[in-house]
Formats: structure tokens, sequence, C-alpha cells
């Protein structure tokens, strides 16, 4: 995988077959997460769950693309992260904990074909239909801004106009953007491009203006919380880890080297949980080994201090005269009766936009004729 990085940069959704893979693996993406979904109940162990979507993934992609060699797996372990909770939380088996009535659950994973990755997050509220209040603000101000930002992101769009989105909702909401996260452009085997979407700008948190550009790939990824914002690590044990490509070094200890050639062979560049192997004794020591000598990029568990974090993330595909959903779940928006409204009439009727193909190419026809 190492040796094809230049090529990996060339290709695009351009490129004859890459945006069907990116499809398919989004269609996978929504499958699974559904599955998972009916399994967030009361009392349901957090960790069967997280396995059973690995599983289901596997077993959808033994479905597809069988006929070439294509290299095809996990683009992010199934998660499921509760309450205050940020994302990231797979645990081992031994580890584990319960989901509870009313919990804020986040579930996260992702799927990729020949290195082409779809991802996607979704919040549901544990055992309850109807939900109301701070919980109702938090999820719809997280899932109103998701479905903002596709509306909006196009050839031209600045990522500093799509952050604003995102505070705009959360601010009519009474809720937070939380700091720290971003949505990347994503490329053939590279989860986290260089073009980015922050969520939430601060004095110290900021990133380049920059525009989108015809055939970038996003995974929008909005985290609101009823908090201030801020992040702390947690003292939950850190299970999912990416490869860090740019090391290279040959471990001491035989259960060290056996560990990472079980990452080369089934994770070369994205990730992975420490759930998927099988002797977690040995699983933890030797990611300690392979943490000190930076072969491994960590995905800490993150806490928004006493408050409640709601996600949303889809993958998008950004042509020339359209924006492509790949992944990523519809919300009943019915089900949730917030304290608080949105006040932009404008933003309003962004929302209602239809996203079909058709219907962006007409609005776009419109606009030039305006214009």
């Amino acid at each position: 995988m190492d040796q094809q990085t230049e090529q990996d940069k060339l290709e695009s959704i351009a490129t004859p077959g890459v945006l069907d893979k990116y499809q398919n693996a989004g269609k996978i993406v929504n499958v699974v997460l559904e599955k998972v979904i009916a399994k967030i109940q009361p009392d349901a162990d957090i960790a069967s769950i997280c396995a059973f979507g690995d599983q289901e993934i596997n077993g959808e992609l033994q479905k597809v693309y069988n006929k070439k060699n294509i290299e095809k797996g996990l683009a992010f372990p199934t998660t499921i992260s509760v309450n205050q909770i940020c994302g990231h939380y797979s645990p081992l088996k031994s580890e584990s904990s319960n989901l509870a009535k009313g919990d804020v659950a986040k579930i996260q994973l992702g799927v990729h074909i020949d290195g082409y990755i779809a991802i996607a997050a979704h919040t549901v509220v544990v055992g309850e239909d109807q939900v109301e209040g701070q919980k109702a603000d938090v999820i719809l101000a997280a899932y109103q801004s998701v479905q903002a930002l596709f509306r909006s992101i196009k050839p031209g769009t600045t990522n500093t106009a799509l952050t604003k989105l995102i505070q705009q909702i959360a601010d009519d909401h009474k809720c937070t953007p939380l700091e720290g996260v971003l949505s990347h452009e994503v490329k053939r085997h590279f989860i986290d491009g260089n073009k980015v979407i922050i969520n939430r700008e601060t004095q110290e948190q900021r990133v380049d203006e920059e525009e989108i550009q015809v055939n970038d790939v996003f995974v929008l990824d909005v985290y609101i919380t009823t908090g201030d914002g801020k992040t702390k690590e947690s003292e939950l044990r850190t299970t999912v880890y990416k490869r860090a490509l740019d090391r290279q070094y040959q471990l001491k200890t035989k259960h060290g080297r056996a560990f990472m050639q079980e990452v080369y062979e089934k994770y070369p560049s994205l990730c992975f949980s420490l759930r998927a192997f099988e002797d977690e004794i040995t699983a933890k020591l030797a990611v300690q080994e392979c943490a000190k000598h930076e072969l491994l990029n960590p995905y800490p568990i993150l806490i928004s201090p006493n408050s409640i974090v709601a996600q949303f993330t889809i993958t998008v595909a950004v042509l020339a005269n359209s924006t492509i959903q790949i992944s990523g779940l519809k919300l009943d928006e019915t089900k949730y009766k917030a304290a608080h409204d949105l006040t932009d009439p404008a933003l309003k009727e962004l929302l209602k936009l239809p996203m079909d193909k058709e219907s962006q190419k007409k609005r776009q026809l419109e606009q030039k004729q305006k214009a």
C-alpha cells in the first residue's frame, strides 16, 4: 500500500469506477448502521454490539467485488459513545459497559472498498421514541448542522463559511459545537486528508481558509454539546488506532512483532480496534510497545464534562453540478421536541431543499440565469 501513495493522490471520483466503489462502501455503511441501531436497547452490552457491527461489515463486504483482487475492510471500527463521551468508545470485552434507558448514544462506523472510504455516525436515545428538552436540542442541532453542510458544500464554497453554519445552528438550539473536531477530505487509503472544515473556530483553534473543489470527497463530521465545547481526555482505555504510515521500527518483542504483522496485513492504512485481536492481554502489551515507538496513531476517548454530546456524520462527493450523499442515515425529526428552534428563515429554507440530482441541477441553472 505504501508504494501506491502517489497514484492514490492522483485518483479521484472522476476516475472510472472510483465513485462506484465509494457508493458501494456507503451502502454497506448504511445497512450495517441500521442493524447496529436496532441493537441499541437498555442493558445491552456495548462491546458485543461493536463486535456485531464489525462482523456485519465483513459479512456484507464478502458479497461485493469478489471477482477482482481488491482490498476491502473496515475504515473505522464500530464505536458506541454515550452521553458525555465524545467518541471512539469501542471497549474490550473485559472492560465493557451496558447501555441504560435515556442514554444518548452515538454510533460510528466506516467501510472501505479498494481504499475508497465511507463513514457515518448517528445519534439515538436508548429506549425512548419521543425525545424532549435539552436532549432534543443537542441532537437536532447536530443533525441540522450536517444537513446544512450537505446542502451548502459545493465548488467555490469556503470551509470557513461551513463552520459558521454549524455555529449558527448550535447557537439557536442553545448548544455549543465541540472544539477540536475536523471534517476531513478523504482520498484513497487516507482518512484524514489535508483539506478540513473545523467544527468550531476559537482564538486558539482555527484553520486556513480553503475553497471546496470539484471531485472533493468529505466526511462531514459534526459534534454538538450541551456543555461549553471544551473536552478533556478520559480515563477510559484507548482502543482505536491507525498505523502511522511514515514510521518504521523493528520491535524487540515477539508479541509486538506479531501484533504489528497482523496490523500490516489486516489494517495497513485505516483504523482498527484492539477488540479485533483474539488475545486481549497480548494486544494491550503490544500496543504499549508500538505506542512507545510511535508506530500507531491513537484515537483517545475524550469527554465533554457534565454534558450531553450528539454526533452526525455523513460522507459526500462534490461533483460539478451536484453533491452526492454517499453514506449517512436520515433522522425522523418529528420524534424530537426541542425547547428552541432555528431563527433564520433562510436557514430553514436551506434545510427544506431537496437534494436529488435533478433538483440540484435545476437550482444551479436558475442561479446562472439570475446571474
